[in-house]
């Protein structure tokens, strides 16, 4: 049996955008949704859930930013990836900032489509929980459910960033094994090493990661100068 396609929508103003875009989504296979705002999106999204949400920055009606925020801090929403494209020649910083804010990952347009393919998918993969994943997690009192991408430590829910579940999701994958920050940064942050390597980003964020999980936290060990390994 055949996989069911993954559904995209497309967020941007600009019709002859949409159409391009859903366009050439269509025929890599995804089922494409399409909306002219974010408040469209969000009527969208209250009837289905999509398995991404492509959305251009500047929009008159709600822009991609304002619907990010949106979607990351709905309980039923929180666990759509977001990725934003931006017509506006900007900064690395700016891209960094955004990412940080909620979004998945930056496109600048116009839009190469194979790039735009590949980001998307990566992203995807990123988001899809595996198997292993899934029955790694129910032990040693942690619990993570990777769809409705909550935690639990001793029983009790523990209220994690996007970013740090995705983290804790991506060691737990590779459970057993030492993980060096560089691999990290590009598995869970999306980053090209050659324009952002700093493994002070990780270890931040595994310091608080740690301290949220409280005692279970203590089955991420740092390898001083080397990465990170979750201990099954």
């Amino acid at each position: 049996m055949s996989a069911m396609p993954k559904t995209i929508l497309v967020v941007d103003d600009s019709e002859s955008v949409r159409k391009v875009v859903s366009t050439s989504l269509e025929r890599q296979g995804y089922r494409v949704l399409a909306a002219g705002d974010g408040t469209q999106a969000l009527a969208i999204l209250q009837e289905t859930r999509p398995d991404l949400v492509l959305t251009d920055a500047d929009m008159p009606e709600m822009g991609g930013h304002a619907l990010c925020r949106v979607l990351k801090k709905g309980k039923q929403t929180k666990g759509i990836p977001v990725v934003i494209m931006s017509g506006e020649l900007i900064d690395d910083k700016d891209v960094v900032s955004g990412l940080e804010s909620g979004a998945d990952d930056y496109i600048l347009k116009p839009l190469a489509m194979p790039v735009l393919f590949a980001r998307l998918s990566a992203v995807l993969r990123r988001f899809a929980p595996t198997a292993e994943s899934s029955a790694a997690l129910k032990s040693g009192g942690l619990e993570v459910d990777p769809v409705g991408r909550e935690v639990k430590a001793a029983g009790k829910l523990v209220e994690l960033t996007r970013r740090e579940f995705d983290l804790l999701l991506y060691l737990v994958e590779q459970a057993g094994k030492v993980v060096p920050a560089g691999r990290i940064l590009e598995n869970v942050w999306g980053y090209d090493l050659a324009v952002y390597n700093d493994p002070h980003t990780v270890e931040v964020h595994v310091s608080r990661l740690r301290k949220k999980l409280g005692p279970a936290g203590q089955r991420i060990v740092a390898y001083r100068n080397v990465g990170y390994k979750f201990e099954n």
